[in-house]
């Protein structure tokens, strides 16, 4: 019966300092990046088109280009939404940089490697389970 009571425990991973400020660095640095391409993809879609001339353009004369204007607009959308989602991924690692809870897998509670922090900061899981979830999921819905 205690077996079936058991939680999980929430692991600390107390970086040394010079660590610690490396990677809030990195992720600092993501995320202007990131918060830059969100307002550029926001501008791209939320903006009206301009015609060569830089006028306002009016609306699409054929059913063409109206179907282009929506697909570059849905795209925009897009390409934006996946980047906030990052950007929210950044947030939530800044929290457990403070919380001395950085570079731990929220699936399995191991290490995440050093060289997989440096290439992607905001990781979640280390490579084993995030290949798991991957191999669970529709492939048209993959996360970062």
């Amino acid at each position: 019966m205690k077996d079936e009571k058991k939680t999980k425990k929430i692991q600390k991973n107390k970086l040394p300092k010079a660590k610690k400020q490396f990677y809030y660095d990195l992720l600092m640095k993501a995320r202007n990046e990131f918060m830059t391409q969100v307002k550029f993809h926001a501008d791209e879609a939320l903006t009206s088109q301009k015609d060569s001339a830089g006028e306002r353009a009016g609306m699409a004369t054929h059913m063409a280009d109206l179907g282009s204007d929506n697909s570059r607009h849905d795209l925009e959308l897009g390409l934006m939404s996946s980047e906030v989602d990052v950007v929210e991924m950044i947030e939530e690692a800044l929290q457990r940089i403070h919380d001395d809870e950085y570079g731990i897998c929220l699936d399995c509670g191991d290490l995440i490697a050093e060289a997989r922090l440096a290439a992607k900061p905001y990781a979640r899981y280390c490579t084993r389970c995030k290949e798991k979830r991957e191999s669970m999921e529709d492939p048209g819905r993959r996360s970062r």
